[in-house]
């Protein structure tokens, strides 16, 4: 499975109504270390992936990141039509962010060291 399929598998794993932090799904991908990479699977959804709910991922702080790229506005629009309160500053994180025990991980979580040399090879 490669990183791309271990971040939408995350990211379809997230409840409506909730969020996660780019950071999250990378370590729950197995790739701590690359949010950035997140973003970029996500920036790269095609019409075959329309079932991954990209909208639930904000920034570390609680704030929509996609205003860079032109989806803000549908991003705060699709989170409020799930009942997210989004604010001019983005959205109180303690209080939306999905943080499920380690334990209940729905999702594939590689072994130790295997998964960060997949995501180098999966950047853009």
């Amino acid at each position: 499975m490669t990183f791309r399929e271990r971040v939408l598998d995350v990211v379809r794993s997230v409840p409506e109504g909730r969020v996660v932090t780019y950071g999250q799904v990378a370590t729950w991908a197995g790739s701590p270390r690359a949010a950035r990479q997140v973003g970029s699977v996500l920036f790269g959804l095609r019409d075959a992936d329309g079932d991954v709910p990209w909208q639930r991922v904000v920034n570390a702080a609680g704030g929509i990141s996609t205003y860079r790229v032109g989806a803000g506005e549908l991003q705060v629009a699709l989170l409020r039509a799930e009942g997210v309160e989004v604010g001019p500053e983005g959205l109180d994180l303690p209080r939306w962010r999905w943080d499920p025990p380690a334990a209940e991980w729905p999702w594939w979580v590689p072994a130790a060291g295997e998964a960060d040399a997949d995501a180098d090879a999966d950047r853009p």
